[in-house]
């Protein structure tokens, strides 16, 4: 304990310099901006700004993605109070009860709350990051291939239950896509080039800055030039800093909803937009202004935004210490902590220990940055709200161009980008998710080397892939996951549930 305090205390300290204090200032302001404007989501801008790091040093770069990342976050509440529209996926659920309180002139007091909320929320899951990442990393060096692979089976299957909650079929489709397009290049055990076709570049495998470039940039792009519009924007008079006592009446609903946050943000491939909607429905559950919801309610607002600021520092957890992306944004992380030579995973708590209580103090620091700008610059920054988003996509497309282009400076980076993005918009338009789809990229060398791996060492025997303790609880939760995805399966359950505990078949489904 006292190491990690010592630690702790170390990285805080590394960051008192004008060059972080610096980077944490411009890029969390960059962030909550991006984050503001609809259409441009977190892990677009991360991975953009990716692109733009390979000269900085590198705990310099990963400083500046992480504060874009977070302030990313917090800034979609701006839009989706103002303009009743998610800036970012994860401030969906501010909507519900932001929108109707700027309505009701509140619009000053709506932001303050959601800013306090996203920092204290932000605040609960650096805690459990410093608490569970070390833990977590000491268990993970007991694991094998055979729990490596089951662990990237996981994330893609949980990612897909979880990102298409309506239909879990479309979720694992998205998922399983990505896992083939994670097969493309050289394999890494014998060398050998598989899917690509005679066509050469493709030897060296999909890059995954230009697929997600194009996934989630492009698409972005094509998706908001097809719904053209913008609805008039609520101006706020009123105060914005909320009072202490506003604060601390729902500090029960802020803790709750910090901790729900923080173990969505841990599931691999989920990510904030989850985390905001279970930190929502259980404050629903619990609250005694339940018919408030969805009309005005201050919990509902509190309990969204901290539930999607503390995912942040719970994605962290995983991506640290398993190199298994916690979010769409996290897996961009991953891959800009190997450009710049850190390696996350089970490791890191040995080879690097110091690294993961630096990422604490950056999300410390940035937690202060997103509180001074949301309490101080409320009313500058609506201003940039007024920029019609068809004006801004010319500009994001160029980025989107230089930012796939600018890794290896091929012209097929560019191709893929575009592929990418035309594809992603083609699911988007059929309401087929994209976490899974990138989650599957990025864990597919992991499930694909790991399989083999396992298969060498046990001789062609897949029996250790199944009764080994860890494999087995990670296959068993899989098949279960699985299986409650489907009606014919789960519905039987749901009514057996429901007549044990004296419900309606309908209630013990809903609930």
């Amino acid at each position: 304990m006292f190491d990690g305090i010592s630690l702790l205390g170390a990285g805080v300290l590394s960051l008192l310099n004008w060059a972080s204090l610096f980077n944490i200032a411009w890029a969390s302001l960059l962030g909550i901006i991006i984050g503001a404007l609809p259409g441009l989501t977190a892990t677009m801008g991360v991975a953009l700004l990716v692109t733009f790091t390979y000269g900085m040093p590198p705990d310099q770069a990963i400083l500046s993605l992480l504060a874009l990342y977070v302030g990313a976050i917090y800034g979609g509440s701006r839009t989706a109070i103002l303009l009743a529209i998610p800036g970012t996926p994860a401030s969906a659920a501010t909507t519900l009860d932001g929108y109707p309180l700027a309505r009701q002139g509140k619009a000053g007091m709506a932001m303050g709350i959601a800013t306090t909320s996203s920092a204290l929320g932000t605040l609960v899951g650096i805690f459990f990051l410093a608490l569970i990442a070390p833990l977590l990393a000491e268990v993970a060096l007991r694991f094998g291939s055979y729990e490596f692979f089951w662990l990237a089976l996981f994330g893609v299957v949980i990612s897909g239950q979880l990102t298409a909650i309506d239909n879990p079929i479309k979720g694992y489709i998205a998922g399983i896509l990505g896992l083939l397009v994670a097969m493309v290049g050289m394999e890494s055990l014998h060398g050998y080039q598989r899917f690509t076709f005679g066509i050469q570049p493709l030897g060296g495998g999909i890059d995954l800055i230009p697929a997600m470039v194009g996934a989630f940039g492009l698409a972005e792009i094509l998706t908001v030039m097809k719904r053209r519009g913008i609805p008039t924007i609520i101006t706020s008079t009123d105060r914005v800093i909320p009072r202490f006592k506003d604060v601390f009446r729902y500090r029960w609903t802020t803790i709750r909803s910090g901790i729900i946050g923080t173990f969505m943000g841990i599931i691999p491939g989920v990510g904030e937009d989850i985390g905001s909607w279970a930190s929502y429905a259980a404050a629903r559950r619990k609250s005694k202004e339940r018919e408030k919801f969805g009309k005005g309610s201050v919990e509902g607002l509190v309990a969204a935004e901290t539930g999607n600021s503390a995912s942040i520092p719970g994605a962290m957890i995983p991506t640290l210490t398993l190199a298994l992306p916690g979010s769409a944004a996290a897996a961009v992380l991953i891959a800009a902590m190997f450009i710049h030579g850190i390696r996350p995973g089970p490791m890191i708590m040995i080879e690097n220990p110091g690294f993961v209580y630096q990422i604490v103090a950056i999300l410390l620091l940035t937690t202060i940055a997103i509180t001074i700008y949301g309490l101080s610059l409320t009313r500058l920054l609506v201003k940039v709200l007024l920029v019609p988003r068809e004006k801004l996509m010319p500009v994001i497309y160029v980025l989107c161009v230089v930012g796939a282009f600018a890794i290896t400076q091929r012209m097929f980076d560019v191709y893929v980008m575009l592929f990418f993005g035309f594809v992603g918009f083609i699911l988007r338009e059929m309401k087929y998710p994209m976490a899974p789809l990138v989650l599957g990229i990025i864990l597919g060398e992991l499930l694909d080397a790991n399989l083999r791996r396992g298969l060498l060492l046990s001789d062609g025997d897949l029996t250790p892939f199944f009764v080994r303790p860890i494999s087995a609880v990670l296959w068993i939760v899989i098949a279960l996951t699985i299986a409650m995805s489907i009606p014919a399966i789960s519905r039987p359950i749901q009514d057996f549930l429901a007549k044990r505990l004296g419900l309606g078949a309908r209630g013990a489904r809903d609930g």
